[in-house]
C-alpha cells in the first residue's frame, strides 16, 4: 500500500464528519466520484459523510446510484467545521463554486483530481493528471486500500469514466478500457448505464438540435461554433453534449466549440478536437482540461468571445 494511501485511511478512521465535494455544476465524473467514495467510506468505516455541489447537476444524472445523498449546498448546514473534507475532480479554485468555503474551513482537506494543477490545495493530494477521470483514480485508491465495495460503487465508478472519456472517445490511453474490463468482468452492465443516462428531457434534445442546424463553420469547414444564447441555455442539460456530439459527426470538421451564454458577460466555453490538442486554446482563455475535451469560463459577450476563439485557431 503507498504511504498516501495509507495517510489517507488513517485520515477517513479519525474522522468524525467528513464531507465530499467538487467542482460546480458537476459532471457525471464528479458527482459518480464523489457518491462512490460517499459509498466507499460508509461500507469500510461506517462513517455517513456529507456530499454537497454548487450549480445544477444535469437531468441525465438524475438516477446514477445515491443520487438523493448529494445535496445542494445552500441546503445544508455547513457553519459546523468538518474534521475531514474531500474534494474530488475540482481542476481549479475557481471552479468550485459556493462549496468553497466549508471545504477551506475544514481541519484537514484531501483533493482527488486527474486535472493538471500547478496550484494544489489539499493538505494531501491524490491526484494523477494522466488518468483519464477522476474515477479512474479513485478506483486505483479503492483497490490499493483494500477496500470492500458493492454494485453501486463499481457502478457509479463506471458512469464517471464513461462519462468523462465521452464513451472513451477521449481515452488517452488504454489504461480506462482496462478498468472498464474489470468493472465489466465485476458485473457491470455498460448496455444499462448507458440507457440510465439517455433520460434527458425533450426540450433538452430540441434546443441541442436547433444549436446544431445554427452553427457556424470556419477554415474549409475543419472548425464548428455553435452558440447557445441565454435563453435557450434554461433548456440545455450539463455541458451540451449532444450538440457537441453531433456536430463532431460531421464531415471535415475536426474542432468542436459549444459557446454557453450562462448569465451576460458570462459565457461557458467547451471545446472538443479529434486530432489536435485544445487545451491550449482553453488555456489561453482562461481555462483548461484534457488534451481533445477542455473548457473555460470567459467574462465578455458572446460575439467577443466567438471571435477570440475564430483567431485562437487560425492556423491550427
Amino acid at each position: 500500500m503507498k504511504n498516501e494511501t495509507k495517510k489517507f485511511i488513517e485520515k477517513i478512521k479519525s474522522a468524525k464528519s467528513i464531507l465530499l465535494a467538487a467542482h460546480k455544476n458537476p459532471d457525471g465524473d464528479a458527482l459518480c466520484s464523489v457518491l462512490a467514495l460517499y459509498q466507499l467510506i460508509l461500507l469500510n468505516y461506517g462513517i455517513d459523510a456529507v456530499c454537497v455541489y454548487d450549480g445544477n447537476v444535469p437531468d441525465a444524472l438524475h438516477y446514477v446510484p445515491l443520487r438523493g445523498h448529494a445535496r445542494f449546498y445552500g441546503h445544508v448546514d455547513l457553519t459546523n467545521k468538518f474534521d475531514l473534507a474531500i474534494l474530488l475532480d475540482y481542476g481549479t479554485v475557481k471552479n468550485i463554486g459556493g462549496t468553497f468555503d466549508a471545504i477551506n474551513n475544514a481541519k484537514y482537506l484531501i483533493e482527488i483530481d486527474h486535472h493538471k494543477n500547478d496550484n494544489k490545495i489539499g493538505n494531501l493530494c491524490l491526484d494523477d493528471d494522466t488518468a483519464a477521470a477522476t474515477g479512474c483514480v479513485l478506483y486505483d485508491l479503492m483497490i490499493d486500500a483494500g477496500w470492500k465495495y458493492d454494485d453501486k460503487v463499481l457502478n457509479l465508478i463506471a458512469l464517471a469514466i464513461l462519462t468523462d472519456t465521452g464513451n472513451f472517445k477521449y481515452a488517452r490511453d488504454g489504461r480506462s478500457l482496462r478498468i472498464m474490463a474489470e468493472l465489466v468482468d465485476a458485473g457491470v452492465d455498460i448496455n444499462r448505464l448507458m440507457d440510465l443516462l439517455n433520460n434527458k428531457p425533450r426540450k433538452t434534445i430540441q434546443t441541442e438540435a436547433m444549436v446544431v442546424a445554427n452553427a457556424e463553420f470556419f477554415y474549409r469547414n475543419r472548425l464548428a461554433i455553435a452558440v447557445v444564447d441565454s435563453a435557450a441555455y434554461k433548456n440545455l442539460d450539463g455541458r451540451g453534449a449532444t450538440a457537441l456530439s453531433l456536430l463532431a459527426q460531421i464531415k471535415g470538421v475536426e474542432f468542436i466549440v459549444l459557446l454557453k451564454e450562462q448569465k451576460e458577460n458570462q459565457i461557458g466555453v467547451s471545446l472538443r478536437s479529434k486530432s489536435v490538442p485544445v487545451n491550449t486554446i482553453a488555456e489561453a482563455i482562461g481555462g483548461g482540461g484534457h488534451m481533445y475535451a477542455s473548457g473555460a469560463v470567459v467574462s465578455d459577450n458572446l460575439e467577443n468571445v466567438k471571435q477570440k476563439i475564430v483567431q485562437l485557431f487560425k492556423g491550427v
